[in-house]
């Protein structure tokens, strides 16, 4: 695999986390009042896929999420091999964003978060935003519609962080950054293996609804 691909998913996740938790300090310090402390930081990660995915699509596909690479691998559209390397850089690269945002607002650069996130609805929420997430990308390459994926994953996060209680983390490496800044957007290390365990579920029942609904399984009735 070229160093590029693998280089593009690195530095993808890394500003990626680096924005996500980045602006959430800055909203902090903005402002005490949390409905607009949620829409900064909203408003940042929108703004932020978009960029991303629009820059790198061409590079690596700008996965930057370790779940849409193994689906990836699943079609066989990715080796095994490959994946493995993506999955390594996404997380490699979120955690060094995490460690980014934290020195930028002269913290620590690594430490554990304190904001447990825990109870059932969270983790529901995070199901919903996941297979939101998966079917939106999937749905869309179905469709034939590569270029409108920056759009459309942006508008589904920066709508999910407000009408998911969990704030649509979705995303099993920039859930494990995250535990490692404590700050707005962190969570509590205790809190991030259930998250990831509701994240799978969600990208199961995401590409299950993608397959049901995709026009190659129309065009065969």
């Amino acid at each position: 695999m070229k160093i590029r691909k693998v280089g593009g998913e690195l530095l993808g996740s890394a500003v990626l986390v680096m924005t996500v938790i980045g602006s959430g300090e800055m909203a902090q310090n903005l402002s005490t009042d949390t409905a607009l402390q949620l829409l900064i930081n909203s408003l940042a990660t929108a703004a932020i896929l978009y960029l991303l995915i629009t820059l790198l699509a061409d590079i690596s596909g700008a996965h930057f999420n370790p779940l849409v690479t193994l689906i990836f691998a699943y079609k066989r559209e990715l080796s095994l091999g490959q994946a493995m390397q993506f999955i390594f850089a996404q997380f490699l690269g979120a955690l060094a964003g995490a460690g980014l945002a934290n020195l930028l607002f002269e913290l620590p650069a690594f430490t554990a978060s304190q904001h447990v996130r825990g109870g059932g609805h969270l983790l529901l929420s995070e199901i919903i935003a996941t297979t939101g997430l998966i079917f939106t990308i999937f749905i869309a390459l179905d469709q034939k519609r590569e270029k409108k994926i920056p759009v459309l994953v942006a508008c589904w996060i920066g709508a999910a962080y407000f009408f998911t209680s969990s704030t649509s983390f979705a995303n099993p490496a920039v859930t494990f950054a995250r535990g490692w800044s404590d700050t707005f957007a962190g969570i509590a290390p205790k809190s991030i293996a259930p998250f990831i365990a509701a994240q799978i579920i969600g990208a199961l029942l995401g590409f299950a609804l993608t397959q049901s609904l995709s026009s190659k399984v129309k065009s065969k009735k």
